[in-house]
């Protein structure tokens, strides 16, 4: 047979996941087992899209800070390599936001990376020779 649960308990639980799912559409909010499935179901985008937000918010970093290089005769791949070769530690937010709100600033790194990738390829041809 069927094991007797507990009113008390049982009608908690059901109040809790209905408190969970407060503004759901529809019967999704009411009915016990909507609720559950979309609030697995919502716990699963949750969980996703904390980690596509992310990737959303690199992506537009990178399109930002390549307007702003494109803007100063460098393309992104060659800015952050002169970076690199210059041992600047910038993330990418951080350079995203001086590209906005300080030019100047953003203008000196472009000539950082700029300088770092013309003794580079000065540096090349030497190594090549030997």
């Amino acid at each position: 047979m069927v094991r007797a649960g507990s009113p008390k308990t049982q009608a908690a639980r059901r109040k809790r996941t209905r408190k969970l799912t407060k503004g759901f559409r529809l019967s999704r909010h009411n009915l016990f087992r909507q609720a559950i499935v979309t609030l697995i179901r919502s716990r699963v985008y949750a969980f996703r899209d904390r980690k596509a937000k992310k990737r959303q918010y690199r992506r537009m970093w990178i399109v930002r800070i390549n307007a702003a290089c494109r803007m100063r005769g460098l393309r992104y791949s060659e800015f952050i390599h002169g970076l690199q070769l210059s041992f600047v530690a910038l993330d990418r937010k951080s350079m995203s936001e001086i590209a906005i709100h300080d030019p100047a600033t953003f203008d000196k790194l472009v000539e950082i990376a700029k300088t770092a990738l013309a003794s580079a390829a000065k540096a090349a041809p030497a190594a090549a020779a030997k």
